[in-house]
């Protein structure tokens, strides 16, 4: 099997040994690298030169500790001053203190200067469960729906939305981007298969059922609501129209059929008949919405409503019509031209500013956001929305999110986790060594002074 060398990793401040890693056979080392692959190498070589100084700084107060000790033991052998014993004191319990953060801190990561002590090298040994344990603590604390329920109250966030949007240069900056988005996704579409898209799911669709049925039920809820009145009374009054001007087209019929023999001014006369007699029909049928006439064309309508929905005869007509319209061209390729005409409008609109396009859909945001802005039963509701969809979301899927961070973690190399923990958190631990020194110092005075008042 194929192996790949050992690194060279960060010594611990020259209290213990620089440590190697083991020899890991290729496919391991790959998967390692790909586990780490979002790393910076910049940002962590800056990391390792921190650690580096804050591990020198911490072993200098061990040492600087260690000096002052041996100098006050050799004071005192000397027949030194008393105050010798007290600075002796806080140097011995700071070595101590020193030495004692030292190993909790090497004992995080590592077994102090390779001893196998037992809890020690806990990161290591304790990776899938600190995995676990780190995926518990966000699905308690940062995605469960009370907390996120908290949290997004408080943000306000169709309050804020709304401010923004109602600003005309965030409201152009909206619709610059949506425009963006129209323009690369209509660039994407393939014309063919759009163009099948809505000819099946529009144009075939419409001509799939029948149409004497449901336009029958249609005619028949016009009917009972008493909606054609108003076409009947436009008609008669079209007819009236109509009548008023049809003198001359009347005259001319009467010349045209009558017999050759008939006298010119009697043709006149029925003529003038024929035209004040017609007159004065459509003049009453449009003044009386109760005429015979117009009873008679509702009662039609109500006997055409009904075959459109029970007659097979009127059902095939309707169906002979419908296969006829569906024929033209002007039907056959409405998906071609509507798609066309829709990219054509889209690409124009898209790219220029003062385009009709841009312009209303910046005037919707803006409405929009001014709504939102202005409307507190609105801005309530809103949020409601929001509220409710995020604690849904994080209820079904936020067990599923945290599950990233454990299965992170169990993918992870235990030798080479620990060792990059401690690049990004190791020189901020190194302040627990710094501290114990100080502390084990003044706790040293503390426990000298007590010492010598005592009987």
């Amino acid at each position: 099997m194929q192996k790949v060398p050992p690194r060279k990793i960060a010594d611990d401040g020259g209290v213990a040994a620089k440590h190697r890693l083991p020899e890991l056979p290729a496919p391991a080392v790959t998967s390692l690298a790909e586990s780490f692959a979002g790393a910076d190498p910049e940002a962590d070589a800056e990391r390792l030169r921190n650690l580096r100084r804050m591990k020198a700084v911490a072993l200098g107060f061990l040492i600087g500790a260690t000096v002052i000790f041996l100098a006050c033991r050799w004071g005192q052998a000397q027949n030194g001053p008393a105050w010798l014993g007290y600075v002796g004191a806080a140097a011995e319990a700071g070595m101590v203190g020193a030495l004692a953060d030292w190993f909790a801190v090497t004992a995080l990561f590592r077994h102090p200067l390779g001893l196998k002590i037992p809890h020690t090298a806990i990161i290591k040994r304790k990776k899938d469960q600190l995995g676990e344990g780190l995926g518990q603590f966000v699905r308690e604390n940062f995605l469960s729906p009370e907390v996120v329920e908290t949290k997004l109250r408080d943000a306000e966030v169709a309050g804020r939305m709304g401010k923004w949007l109602a600003e005309p240069q965030n409201a152009a900056r909206v619709a610059a981007e949506t425009a963006t988005v129209l323009r690369v996704g209509v660039e994407l579409l393939n014309d063919e298969d759009i163009q099948n898209a809505i000819d099946k799911t529009i144009v075939r669709r419409l001509a799939e059922p029948q149409w004497g049925p449901p336009v029958g039920r249609v005619l028949a809820q016009m009917l009972a609501e008493n909606r054609q009145e108003a076409l009947l009374q436009l008609l008669c009054d079209r007819a009236f129209e109509w009548a008023l001007n049809a003198g001359p087209t009347i005259d001319r019929v009467v010349i045209r059929d009558s017999p050759t023999w008939s006298p010119k001014f009697v043709d006149q006369l029925v003529g003038e008949r024929i035209h004040r007699e017609l007159m004065d029909f459509t003049d009453k049928v449009r003044r009386n919405p109760n005429h015979e006439l117009r009873q008679s064309a509702t009662r039609f309508l109500f006997e055409f409503a009904n075959d459109l929905q029970n007659d097979a005869a009127t059902i095939g007509k309707a169906e002979a019509v419908k296969e006829q319209l569906m024929e033209r061209d002007e039907v056959t390729r409405a998906a071609e031209t509507a798609w066309k005409t829709l990219k054509r409008l889209v690409l124009e609109g898209v790219d220029d500013p003062s385009s009709a396009l841009r312009g209303r859909i910046a005037d919707s945001v803006m409405q929009i956001g001014e709504s939102l802005r202005d409307d507190a039963e609105l801005r309530d509701k809103v949020d409601g929305w929001i509220m409710r969809g995020a604690q849904h979301l994080v209820t079904q899927y936020g067990g599923e999110a945290t599950t990233l961070i454990t299965d992170t973690i169990e993918r992870w190399d235990a030798e080479e986790a620990s060792r990059r923990i401690e690049l990004h958190v190791g020189r901020d631990l190194q302040f627990i060594r710094i501290n114990g020194t100080l502390v084990g110092g003044l706790v040293g005075v503390a426990i000298h002074a007590i010492n010598m008042v005592m009987p």
